[in-house]
């Protein structure tokens, strides 16, 4: 009787550990779906920008203008069969700095803006901005249910036996988030 009690804790906690371990791994493996998923859009964006920089290239008449556009067609952001967070941040902060870049450029010539080709790379661009916002916070959502899997008791003792743990968040963009007071709230 005693024997058939032990064998049934036994079991009974080989079971909760294979479930607590599956559970682990379907968590794990969102996460890094949602992280590929941030990878091929950044892409797409960067394909988006691309297509705008390919036809200012035709209007940028001064130095200044065309340094900037070779910078950008330089710079290809990382693509990976699995990205980092650290990649991931690399690329937005890449990105991020390109636009910027290349808004200088347009500032200096405002007739690129009434190009359809243009207009047309500008509204994929916002859209694939959107769906990497989106990327993003399911990633960060995904690490969040992941990390307190693996943070949390009981499962922490699983997670730390079979080599789980936990996963670093996306960083949001600095530059996206600290925006001058004057261009909110401009002088009339």
């Amino acid at each position: 009787m005693t024997l058939a009690i032990i064998i049934a804790v036994v079991v009974l906690l080989v079971l909760w550990v294979i479930s607590v371990q599956n559970k682990l791994v379907k968590l794990d493996e969102f996460a890094n779906n949602a992280l590929k998923q941030i990878n091929v859009q950044q892409m797409t964006r960067y394909d988006a920008l691309m297509t705008m920089v390919k036809t200012a290239r035709e209007y940028a008449k001064d130095v200044e203008s065309k340094t900037i556009i070779d910078a950008i067609e330089a710079r290809r952001p990382i693509q990976s069969a699995n990205p980092t967070t650290e990649q991931i941040n690399e690329n937005e902060a890449m990105l991020g700095q390109a636009i910027r870049n290349f808004n200088v450029v347009l500032e200096k010539y405002p007739e690129l803006k009434s190009i359809s080709l243009y207009d047309n790379a500008q509204q994929e661009y916002r859209k694939n901005e959107d769906q990497v916002r989106m990327a993003r916070m399911t990633f960060n959502d995904s690490v969040t249910k992941f990390n307190m899997q693996t943070r949390m008791f009981p499962g922490s003792v699983v997670a730390s036996m079979l080599g789980f743990a936990p996963k670093q968040y996306l960083e949001e963009d600095k530059s996206k988030t600290e925006v001058p007071l004057d261009e909110l709230f401009p002088e009339k």
